[in-house]
């Protein structure tokens, strides 16, 4: 199994941070590589992406949810097996540190030859990066700062 770790620093609260990252649904907007996520249930997403030629189907299980700290999620099924866990944590009132940390099983030899090129670690960094453009990004009305807040 391979792991990849990464962060970043996002200029947000946590809690704009976290209820951005908890909306599955957005995760095209800013992931490269995912078509499209389908919220089934509380715990239970539809993926459907294409990463370095390879599309992929499989769902998701959210195992563990804190709001404003963490979540964790693992694969199910047979198709694809990861795990991975994204934590937030505040750097004062405006601030925000983005932590993932995934563990993947590459299957079949184009998996295992991307994961000899460090494709996920590549990935992940991107993805991240593209998250914080999109979080902080002007209310252009593409990013989550477009609607106007309840409130």
């Amino acid at each position: 199994m391979s792991r990849v770790e990464e962060s970043i620093d996002v200029d947000a609260p946590v809690r704009v941070v976290y209820d951005q990252w908890a909306t599955f649904e957005d995760f095209p907007k800013f992931m490269d590589g995912v078509e499209e996520v389908t919220q089934l249930d509380e715990r239970h997403a539809h993926w459907r992406t294409r990463i370095a030629g390879l599309s992929r189907e499989f769902e998701t299980e959210v195992v563990d949810r804190v709001p404003d700290e963490r979540v964790a999620w693992r694969t199910t099924g047979r198709s694809v097996k990861h795990t991975g866990t994204v934590e937030f944590e505040p750097l004062g009132a405006t601030r925000t540190r983005v932590r993932m940390t995934m563990d993947f099983q590459p299957t079949g030899l184009a998996e295992k030859a991307a994961d000899r090129l460090g494709v996920l670690g590549i990935q992940v960094r991107g993805d991240l990066r593209r998250f914080k453009r999109f979080i902080e990004a002007p209310a252009t009305g593409t990013g989550p700062g477009s609607a106007p807040e309840a409130g």
